[in-house]
């Protein structure tokens, strides 16, 4: 996994907090975070009282857990506040659901999550109720691209959406065998395995 930017930490993260809450019914305690930063070759700087601070070379992150909510801040290292995100995990009582939002902290320029929509799992059934497209970032000669699993492109295919870029929003994403392209931001999108 390549990490040059919050983006490229903030939707693997999202994708395994889904994950985690799938499987386990239940959100990721900081513990459970700090070892997902760790397995990620984020180092940890400093832990105090729950606050967790790690860095790599391009980003530092912090955590913050509480019981009902995982918040990670991810920063440029760069101090470029205008790219930092956060990723927030939480229990919406209203929607019977939890819920994992990539939120840009500038929100005078941007609007809503980073990608397509949010991850909204049911509370009960512990199944996916929207279609997030997340994965995690690969360099290749061609460029960096997000690399998405066959599962993650059948629910992106199924939302009616593959025109639309999941990073930055922007209609027109050009599509060859396995690959995608963005003009607008210029990540491209990998589907392992065969595409569909």
């Amino acid at each position: 996994m390549k990490i040059y930017e919050p983006l490229m930490l903030a939707m693997p993260l999202a994708k395994w907090m889904g994950e985690f809450i799938i499987e386990n019914k239940k959100l990721p305690s900081g513990d459970d975070v700090r070892k997902f930063l760790k397995e990620n070759k984020l180092e940890e700087i400093c832990l105090d009282e729950g606050l967790v601070l790690h860095r790599e070379k391009f980003v530092l992150s912090l955590t913050f857990p509480a019981r009902e909510h995982v918040i990670v801040d991810i920063i440029s290292s760069s101090g470029e506040l205008s790219d930092a995100l956060e990723v927030i995990a939480y229990h919406d009582r209203k929607l019977e659901a939890y819920v994992i939002e990539i939120i840009p902290a500038n929100e005078l320029e941007f609007e809503g999550n980073i990608g397509l929509e949010p991850v909204i799992i049911d509370d009960r059934s512990f199944e996916l109720k929207s279609y997030p497209v997340l994965g995690h970032f690969e360099e290749e000669k061609d460029g960096v691209f997000l690399v998405i699993d066959g599962k993650t492109h059948q629910r992106w295919k199924e939302s009616g959406k593959l025109d639309i870029c999941p990073i930055c929003g922007a209609e027109g994403l050009g599509w060859k065998k396995n690959y995608a392209y963005c003009t607008s931001c210029g990540f491209g999108i990998k589907v392992e395995g065969e595409r569909q």
